[in-house]
């Protein structure tokens, strides 16, 4: 088992776990991002069925800001799992996209607007 401290409980360990575990303390400890703005296995649905985000961060007034995929070491960052998140923030809208398998990161912002 191994703590996740957004849930508060002991989870089983498994490699994507553990990639997810490594992300949340990079978030908190490099970005300076509260636990309290971050949540794991967010769930939401769209066109009816059910989904979780690995790691939602929220925004100072609890926006979802940031939505982080996590994979295992071994399953590579592809486009699918691009379309994933792509899915996901159709009903998120964030203005971040993280993938992480714990070899590899990548990161999407939202162009700002120059109007």
């Amino acid at each position: 088992m191994i703590f996740d401290p957004l849930r508060r409980k002991d989870v089983p360990d498994t490699p994507e776990e553990r990639v997810r575990q490594s992300v949340i303390r990079w978030l908190h400890e490099s970005e300076g991002i509260s636990m309290e703005l971050m949540t794991s296995e967010y769930g939401f649905k769209y066109n009816g069925r059910q989904y979780r985000a690995d790691i939602v961060v929220f925004d100072r007034n609890l926006t979802p800001d940031t939505l982080v995929e996590c994979k295992a070491p071994e399953v590579p960052l592809t486009d699918t799992v691009f379309e994933q998140a792509i899915r996901y923030n159709r009903v998120l809208d964030v203005r971040r996209i993280i993938l992480c398998n714990g070899r590899q990161m990548r990161v999407w912002e939202k162009a700002k607007d120059i109007n």
